[in-house]
């Protein structure tokens, strides 16, 4: 069994930073590509952030130069700092992880979600 599970999110005002981590846990084998995602009210769940094993990263165009993607293979978790957050930021975001479990084929993964909320 592997699980995914955020933490980091909360209500912050227009400017400020927060930090999102990610941890995966379980029958783990090894991790490939991992990323966060967000979901913002009526909207579609969009792509934020990605990094792939060896440490390549790529963003979204409307949070280059304010968000940071960076893993601890050794921990298996996934980071995102969020700095000079806007309003717009505001969503559920996702962990996605491309998990090798032990006993089963790779696939993808997601965690429960956390909320952030940024205040104008």
């Amino acid at each position: 069994q592997v699980q995914l599970v955020e933490s980091g999110g909360g209500l912050v005002q227009a400017g400020g930073s927060l930090r999102l981590s990610c941890a995966a846990s379980g029958s783990i084998f090894s991790i490939n590509a991992m990323a966060w995602y967000r979901q913002a009210p009526g909207k579609q769940r969009e792509l934020v952030a990605h990094i792939t094993s060896g440490g390549s990263t790529n963003y979204a165009d409307s949070v280059k130069g304010r968000f940071t993607i960076s893993r601890d293979n050794a921990k298996n978790t996934v980071y995102l700092q969020m700095n000079s957050l806007k309003p717009e930021d505001t969503a559920v975001y996702y962990c996605n992880a491309a998990i090798l479990a032990i006993i089963a084929d790779e696939k993808d993964y997601w965690g429960q979600g956390t909320q952030v909320t940024v205040s104008s």
